[in-house]
Order: C-alpha cells, then structure tokens, then sequence
C-alpha cells in the first residue's frame, strides 16, 4: 500500500494531464522589465484632466446645494414628503416655513402743538393809540381793556348826537303843547254845535286842527326816536376806542405802539395791520403727520402717547380727534388732531412733538 503512494507520478493517464493543465494555468507569468514609463507630457496632461474634474464638481455642489439643503429636514422636524402622503402630519414645533409678518400694533408721527382758539385783534374804528394795557405772554379775561384810542370826531360826534336829542325833545313838548290846545277847541266846537251856536264848518276846521297837531306830535317822537339812535351808535363808536378781549387767553403777538395810527377794521386787509393776537393756552391741540399706509388702521377715539422735544422725559396721554379729510401728496401723509391729557406745565403753541398711537385699545398706551 505504501509502495503504491510514492509510486512516480504518471502524466500519460487521463488524471495526470488534467493536474498538469491545471498547475500551468495558475503559474504566474514573468513580467517584462522592459516596459517603458509613461511620457511626462500624458502625466501632466491627466492632471491637469482630474484637477478640472473636481473644480466642475465642486460648483455644481455650491449652484445646487440651496435648494439640496432647503429639501434636508433640521433637527427635530420630519423629513419632507414629496409625495404629499403624510399631509395630515402635524407640523414640526421649529418649522422653518415662512409665515408673514405680524401686523404693527403702533403708529408714530411727528407734529406740533396747535392753538385752534386764536384771533387777531383789530380796532373796528380809526383812531390813535394812547394807551396799551398788556404785554406779550400776560393772561387776560374776557372783556378786558387792552388797547385805548382816541377819535376827536367820535367824541363830537356824540356830542352832537346828544344836542340832537335835546331838540328832538324840544321839539316834541311843544307840538304836544299844540295837540292840547287843538283838542280844547275842538271840545269846545262840538259843545257850541250841538247848541247849534257854531257853524258846521267850524267844527271841521276844530276837527282838522287837531289831527294836524296829533301829526305833529308823531312826528317829533320820531325825532327824538332818531337822536336816540344817533346816541346810541356815537357811544358805540367811542366805547369801541377801547380794544376789548374777545375771550379768555394769553397774549402771544403785541404790535401796538403809544402813538400809532391804525386803521378801521374794514381797511386793515393784512393780519400784520392788526393790534396784537390773544391766544387760548387752555384748549392745545397735537397736529401729527403720519404714513398713508396706515390710514386703514386709524380711527377717532384711538389712544396713545406724545412726548415734546422742550419735555423729552414728560410723555403724556392722548386721543385721535379727528383724521385729515385728504391727504398729502407731496409728503405721502395724513394728519391727525389729538386732544391732550395732562400735557406738561410749559407746553406752549408750535412746540414740535413726537406721537405714537396704539392700535389696539385694550393696550395702555403709557407702557
């Protein structure tokens, strides 16, 4: 048995060839050392090919990668579903979906403190200043002196009134005296006619007598009615001399001078031509400007906060009046009125403010 197995080994059976065949296929060929290198001109050339490879690729990536990255999911939120099957997923709670703006909930502008109540004062009657009452800023009540002219004609003209009345007067007493004496005699004629001691026809003369003196009578009344109003309208001409104020207010504009010469009220045309303007301090107003834009979110009744440049630590409360009726063109605004609540102690006309209005009312405009 052992002589059999180192027995040589005998490639002339069928199974000693198929070995054979088969070590000679798995014997390793010899490699030729005579195989050139490659040529430094392809090895540049391939570089050159790869480096180009990797700058395209790399833009693409950069071009692409927005929209790459607006498809990746950010951490804590599901991945997108392009085929809209998980509609009824609830949204992720750092969802990075774009959602408009809210609403401003405020609405500032700039403006300036108003006077509505103002007016300049006139003499309704020529005359010359003799007396001025009043300085700029003093307070004044209504009624009150400010200005005293002096008319000579007024006063003669008044003068003259009063001695037309007294003859009206006159005048008057004696046609009464002529009406008595005419009625006597008619009396008397009536008496003498029914006697008949008299004629008819002087008993018309007696009646026709006295309804002239009756006419006469009248007729002085009248004149004495009219020297009346004569009187009247000459002592409005001098009452009116001195320049009362109209109302309540401060004095803010004064250009009256002891001397001057001014002019009826119906020939000063030009407000500078005026004695000076009284102002009501008491009644200011807040006149603002703010966008157009929000005009659709304003309304009377709305509250909010103004702050003056003279006072920037003293804000102050304050409500839309009113809305301008037509708006700028030139600036693209609308204006407001606003009343004031407690605004500072100094606050004074055309003082520049700064608002800002709350849109909802359930806010406190002071925070």
């Amino acid at each position: 048995m052992m002589s059999g197995m180192n027995a040589p080994f005998d490639i002339a059976t069928d199974h000693g060839r198929k070995c054979a065949e088969t070590l000679t296929s798995l014997a390793l060929e010899n490699v030729p050392q005579d195989i050139p290198p490659p040529k430094p001109g392809r090895r540049r050339l391939v570089l050159t090919v790869c480096l180009l490879t990797l700058v395209f690729a790399a833009a693409g990536v950069a071009f692409y990668w927005p929209d790459m990255a607006g498809t990746l999911p950010e951490p804590g939120q599901a991945a997108p579903d392009p085929a809209g099957q998980n509609q009824n997923a609830p949204i992720a709670e750092h969802s990075t979906a774009r959602v408009p703006l809210p609403t401003a909930r405020e609405v500032t502008g700039s403006g300036f403190v108003v006077a509505p109540r103002l007016t300049a004062v006139f003499a309704k009657y020529e005359g010359r200043i003799t007396k001025i009452a009043v300085e700029p800023g003093d307070a004044v009540q209504a009624g009150q002196n400010l200005v005293i002219l002096d008319d000579a004609g007024a006063r003669f003209a008044l003068e003259q009134a009063n001695a037309a009345k007294n003859q009206a007067e006159l005048t008057l007493a004696a046609r009464e005296i002529d009406l008595a004496q005419a009625r006597t005699l008619l009396d008397r004629a009536e008496i003498l006619a029914a006697r008949g001691a008299t004629s008819k026809q002087a008993l018309d003369d007696a009646r026709t007598a006295t309804e002239r003196a009756s006419n006469a009578v009248a007729q002085a009344r009248q004149s004495v009615d009219s020297a009346r109003l004569a009187i009247r309208i000459a002592e409005e001409r001098v009452a009116e001399l001195s320049v009362r104020a109209p109302f309540a207010g401060t004095v803010t504009r004064l250009d009256a001078h002891v001397g001057d010469m001014v002019l009826a009220r119906l020939d000063s045309v030009l407000e500078r031509q005026s004695l000076l303007t009284i102002t009501d301090t008491k009644s200011l107003v807040i006149d603002a400007d703010v966008a157009e834009t929000t005009i659709a979110a304003l309304k009377p009744g709305l509250r909010g906060q103004a702050v003056l440049d003279g006072f920037p630590d003293r804000p102050f409360a304050v409500t839309v009046l009113r809305l301008a009726p037509v708006a700028s063109a030139e600036k693209g605004t609308v204006s407001l009125r606003l009343s004031l609540a407690d605004p500072p102690d100094g606050i004074r006309p055309n003082m520049a403010a700064r608002i800002r209005i709350t849109l909802d009312e359930a806010g406190d405009p002071t925070q």
